[in-house]
């Protein structure tokens, strides 16, 4: 039994912070998961730059109601779920996520939530569980699924080298330098033969 884990920003859908970064004009916003691997320290520097310029949840869901997935996504998508089970792992948060979800078709996402309070700040965050990615993957296989995993960012990289088999899409220079034991693609149709080829 397969079950394939897909990270979402970056691999299925554009950068969100990326996308707010140049929609508010804060160039700092741009940095991500692909520039800094420990996640905490990276949100709560976001957090701060939003609490500098007074910006909080409604301006960056404006900008998300402006994102479409990234072309041929939904097709790769939805031609991957007519042979294995999907669930995208991701570290974005449900407040984030949803309309994108829609655009791709409503598959299983688990993420994490943002605490906001009602004058729409963002005042923290809750993760799922510790390495969301890493413990998610581990705990399916220990109910009897065989992983796929892939990704673009160091926080993949645990579900990526965890898995039967794992894959970088779209990923840096510099991450695909420091893995080049792990296969890298660029384009959806050969992650998806890349795939269907580990199932074999």
């Amino acid at each position: 039994m397969y079950i394939t884990c897909l990270d979402m920003e970056g691999v299925l859908v554009p950068e969100i912070w990326i996308a707010f970064a140049q929609a508010s004009g804060i160039p700092e916003l741009k940095r991500t998961t692909r520039d800094e691997p420990d996640y905490n320290k990276l949100m709560n520097w976001r957090l701060g730059i939003l609490k500098e310029h007074g910006l909080g949840l409604r301006e960056i869901q404006a900008t998300i109601a402006t994102i479409d997935p990234l072309p041929g996504a939904k097709e790769f998508l939805d031609e991957l779920r007519s042979f294995s089970q999907v669930i995208i792992l991701s570290d974005t948060f449900e407040q984030f996520a949803q309309p994108l979800m829609k655009k791709l078709g409503w598959p299983t996402l688990m993420c994490n939530t943002l605490e906001v309070a009602e004058s729409g700040e963002i005042t923290g965050f809750r993760m799922r569980c510790p390495q969301s990615k890493l413990t998610t993957v581990k705990a399916l296989q220990s109910i009897g699924y065989d992983t796929i995993a892939a990704g673009d960012s160091f926080n993949d990289l645990g579900m990526i080298q965890a898995s039967k088999a794992g894959f970088l899409f779209k990923s840096t220079a510099q991450i695909k330098a420091d893995y080049p034991q792990l296969p890298a693609y660029e384009e959806f149709d050969d992650l998806l033969s890349a795939i269907r080829g580990a199932m074999t």
